[in-house]
């Protein structure tokens, strides 16, 4: 894997204050990027702001926002275009698993919410600072767990036999498509989009969930899965490497590329997929590719 010097290049990471976010957000840092740390808890924002600082040699900036909500995404997103500042690698790293059936503050299916329509929004508000300077990129942090997963599109918000599994690979199957339109549409504007799955990860993404099955997880993961430092391997090839100046809509694992799964007909798929989007987080993109 080559590695392009990031000096002086402005990357925000959702999802940045623990896990594979925060590694992934040292290493850009280390590597002379401007990194911008976007999390909804003030405390871990600072905390990791701190170690950042202490390892690189360079504060990151802190953009707060609550990714379940779409006003919050909407503040976050007018904030960062009021700092007049291009932005070349955007990582969609944040996401979650609930083990019980919730609802975002707009009526969404929390796991949805979080893990793809907030990638989907975010991304829309902050495509024209991508495009000011490229080339740019977006890392999108996907999973296999796409796989096994079905986009009902009678069902997207899971109501019916709701499984935290169910609603998790669902919402990573939603964000393998996007990566795949989203490509497709941004074709030829030099901000190319690319996906990729890093593994199991010992990470904290069930941290909103209390009780024995987070307990259990927050000590038994990291004996049994590989450090956030080296799952990060892999998004951070897609956002440095000047491979990725070029490669777009593609898909990887542990550093290889791999044939995601996307069923029988990925365009009605995606088309679909577009049109639910834009209905529920009021915002829309570029058109069809």
């Amino acid at each position: 894997m080559r590695e392009q010097d990031m000096e002086g290049r402005v990357c925000l990471v959702t999802g940045a204050t623990s896990g594979h976010g925060r590694a992934l957000a040292r290493r850009l840092a280390e590597r002379g990027a401007e990194v911008v740390l976007l999390g909804r808890d003030l405390g871990r924002c600072r905390e990791t702001q701190r170690e950042i600082d202490r390892a690189a040699g360079r504060e990151p900036r802190v953009l707060l926002c609550d990714l379940a909500s779409r006003a919050a995404i909407d503040r976050a997103a007018g904030e960062f275009r009021s700092w007049e500042t291009p932005l070349h690698v955007l990582v969609l790293n944040a996401g979650l698993v609930s083990r019980d059936r919730k609802e975002s503050p707009d009526g969404t299916e929390l796991t949805m919410a979080v893990n793809y329509l907030a990638a989907f929004q975010i991304t829309m508000r902050l495509l024209p600072c991508l495009l000011r300077q490229p080339p740019a990129r977006i890392v999108i942090v996907a999973s296999d767990a796409h796989r096994v997963g079905r986009l009902d599109f009678d069902d997207l918000d899971v109501r019916r036999r709701y499984w935290f599994w169910k609603a998790y690979a669902q919402s990573k199957l939603a964000l393998v498509h996007f990566n795949r339109a989203l490509a497709r549409r941004l074709d030829g504007t030099g901000v190319t989009v690319n996906a990729c799955d890093p593994g199991p990860i010992a990470s904290r993404i069930a941290d909103r969930e209390p009780g024995l099955t987070a307990a259990l997880a927050s000590r038994l993961l990291p004996l049994v899965f590989p450090a956030p430092e080296k799952a990060a391997r892999t998004a951070l090839h897609l956002a440095t490497d000047p491979l990725f100046d070029r490669q777009t809509g593609s898909y990887w694992r542990f550093g290889r590329r791999r044939l995601p799964s996307l069923g029988r007909d990925p365009d009605e798929t995606e088309r679909r997929l577009w049109a639910w989007s834009v209905e529920r987080t009021g915002v829309d993109g570029p058109g069809p590719g």
